[in-house]
């Protein structure tokens, strides 16, 4: 059985999200950015909103999102952006949001999250980087589904991060219960389970219109870095062993897939620096995407296991 081609784009790693978004018109059309009152996320939101989309910035700290939303009303002249109060790693803010939501949604950008905390439980006992990065956002995209089907044709798009590369998803030990944490592995589990949720949304949605795909958003300095060792990342600066993108160079393969005609009708997919992943070589540098993250049995089973944490919360 061979594999489909792969998708390639006119843009690249250098690309920022103005350039892939240029010339196309978002009129009409309403969007949500997790994250957006900083780094990427922000980055994402303005792009949207200066092609003419409804915004809303799904934010922890309203304050920093209202900032944000006054400074993409400046730099772009929009005037439809708003700011809802979202907390991913609390089941009842995520709830609340989804119950609150009105109307159709055309676009769903699954932009927020946290990186290498400390070892942390929310008051279900779950780990926090897992909880926040994917059980709060499959909570919020599947409490949105009728959103997402209500605007006749809508995509999802959810970051994922290289970093996945370094652990497939445990089942037998999601919550680090009896294995010892480590907030690499914690990270790395909770993006594969980014990318897993759009190949089992996808499989479940694009029959009704809604299109999930995954993306990687590159290397990016940001208020996602706080927890890494700075002596490391300082390390990896200088060194060359990241290169780092600006934020609007980071929000390009969102944008992107978020609102490419090229990519109408695409979806389980996971994209990197504008173009689809190849598979990722063990033996070879740190990019492309892992077999772990595109496994479709993996990616049932998590379903799952995120619907049962769920209704247990």
């Amino acid at each position: 059985m061979t594999e489909p081609t792969r998708i390639t784009t006119p843009f690249d790693a250098k690309s920022t999200a103005a350039e892939v978004i240029a010339g196309i018109d978002l009129t009409g059309r309403r969007a949500i950015v997790t994250g957006a009152s900083s780094g990427i996320g922000v980055e994402t939101a303005r792009a949207l909103a200066g092609a003419g989309a409804e915004v809303t910035l799904a934010v922890r700290n309203t304050a920093a999102g209202k900032e944000a939303a006054e400074d993409i009303a400046a730099t772009t002249g929009a005037r439809n952006v708003q700011v809802a109060p979202l907390d991913l790693a609390d089941q009842r803010s995520v709830a609340a949001f989804t119950t609150g939501w009105e109307g159709p949604l055309h676009i769903l950008v699954n932009n927020a999250g946290v990186m290498y905390t400390p070892e942390t439980r929310t008051p279900e006992g779950w780990e926090l980087q897992f909880a926040t990065n994917h059980l709060g956002h499959f909570a919020l995209t599947t409490g949105l589904r009728p959103a997402l089907l209500g605007a006749g044709r809508a995509r999802v798009v959810s970051l994922s991060s290289v970093g996945h590369i370094g652990s497939p998803v445990d089942f037998d030990d999601i919550h680090f219960r009896t294995r010892p944490y480590d907030p690499q592995t914690a990270y790395a589990q909770s993006k594969t389970a980014n990318a897993l949720f759009a190949v089992e949304a996808n499989r479940r949605w694009a029959d009704d219109g809604i299109t999930v795909n995954a993306v990687h958003p590159g290397a990016i300095l940001s208020n996602l870095t706080r927890h890494m060792d700075q002596e490391q990342l300082q390390s990896a600066i200088t060194g060359g062993a990241y290169v780092f993108k600006t934020p609007g160079q980071g929000a390009a393969t969102s944008v992107l897939v978020a609102t490419s005609p090229q990519l109408e009708g695409m979806g389980g997919r996971y994209f990197e620096d504008c173009h689809e992943a190849p598979r990722h070589v063990p033996s070879g540098p740190r990019t492309g995407v892992a077999p772990h993250a595109l496994d479709p049995e993996a990616a049932a089973r998590l379903w799952q296991v995120s619907l049962d944490l769920i209704a247990g919360a």
